[in-house]
């Protein structure tokens, strides 16, 4: 029996995958939002002189690192309610997950950034009567988010990824609207390719944004004059 490629197939299962989409880009901003918190305070924990605290962000990265999203998907939404007696939505459970699981990653991703740039400028600031604080705010950081940027991309793409795998807990994102579309009409080929296309078109949209703002971050950089009393001198 030959293949028969119907492009109609795309254009009627677009509407439906297209409100996946959206459910999609929900849970991917709404985990970032999350794992963007839990990441900044971690990694600077794990940067901190605080043995407990370094300990702490130590433990929630190596747990988080070590075992695989979907495992951590299916503990939240079936293994933790049992122990706390109360129901987790689908959709809260996705934003959870994938803050949860990105945080972990976006830690290392600031722990890295922040311990790339040259001790000097610590030491020039706090030279200058500025406080640790101040420090790390007017002079590490500024220069430590320029450096985060690629690797917070990459992030991004792969946390909008995984929400895929949160069709084990019936999240209507966009492959379970694919799934459901394929059970009722069994052309999986157009749909399959439909999905793709739309995670494509997600992704390069991404990557697009961030190298965008990347680079104005670089030109703002060059714009400003260099004094003889700028620390990155």
């Amino acid at each position: 029996m030959a293949f028969d490629f119907e492009p109609s197939i795309i254009l009627e299962t677009a509407p439906q995958l297209l409100g996946g989409m959206k459910l999609t880009l929900i849970i991917t901003l709404g985990g970032l939002l999350v794992g963007l918190l839990l990441g900044v305070v971690t990694g600077l924990a794990n940067t901190s002189r605080s043995r407990f605290l370094r300990g702490i962000a130590i433990l929630y990265i190596e747990a988080i690192r070590g075992t695989p999203l979907i495992v951590q998907v299916m503990f939240l939404y079936f293994g933790l309610p049992l122990a706390l007696g109360m129901r987790i939505p689908p959709d809260v459970a996705g934003v959870i997950a994938i803050g949860v699981n990105s945080g972990a990653y976006i830690a290392e991703i600031v722990r890295g950034a922040i311990q790339s740039i040259d001790k000097g400028q610590t030491e020039a600031g706090r030279s200058t009567g500025l406080t640790q604080a101040q420090t790390m705010l007017y002079i590490i950081w500024p220069q430590a988010f320029r450096r985060m940027i690629p690797p917070l991309t990459n992030q991004c793409i792969i946390s909008l990824k995984d929400t895929s795998l949160l069709v084990v807990i019936g999240v209507g994102e966009l492959t379970r609207q694919g799934q459901e579309i394929i059970a009722v009409n069994f052309r999986a080929f157009e749909v399959w390719l439909t999905v793709a296309i739309f995670y494509l078109a997600m992704t390069l949209s991404i990557s697009a944004v961030l190298r965008y703002y990347e680079r104005k971050l670089m030109i703002g950089r060059r714009a400003v004059p260099a004094s003889p009393s700028d620390p990155q001198m």
